[in-house]
């Protein structure tokens, strides 16, 4: 048996050999991220991690979309209800219409002297005449 040279005794770090990365196949055509990643340099700003000082910002851009985005639903939402709303009207409409001529045609003279003649009422054919009260009565 060959005996090996002896690897170190301490804990050390064994340096590893450097292997290429395969290079990632560039697409051609348009892509958002990609303009972003050519245009602004972001590798730059989290190099150190986090930057504490911009998150105010971030928090109150944050904010204020989602406040926007709030705002827009319950925008679309009252829009909706005032649409229903206008449907229910147009319908209460349509029947206050027709019960105001089915009224108008029960209210005719005509009409109401038939309804009432099963009960033995009938139509004076005398018209009315005004009772004058002299003042001394009353």
């Amino acid at each position: 048996m060959t005996k090996r040279p002896s690897a170190p005794r301490a804990n050390t770090v064994r340096p590893k050999p450097e292997v290429e990365a395969p290079k990632p196949k560039k697409r051609k055509g348009f892509s958002i991220f990609g303009l972003i990643e050519k245009y602004a340099s972001l590798d730059a700003l989290f190099e150190e991690g986090l930057p504490i000082k911009y998150l105010p910002r971030i928090l109150f851009l944050t904010a204020l979309t989602l406040f926007y985005i709030g705002n827009n639903h319950y925008a679309v939402k009252t829009i909706r209800r005032i649409d229903k709303v206008k449907m229910e009207t147009e319908d209460l409409r349509a029947d206050y219409t027709t019960l105001k001529s089915d009224y108008m045609e029960a209210s005719k003279q005509s009409e109401v002297a038939r309804n009432v003649a099963p009960l033995g009422l009938e139509e004076s054919s005398t018209p009315p005449y005004q009772v004058i009260v002299s003042a001394d009565e009353y």
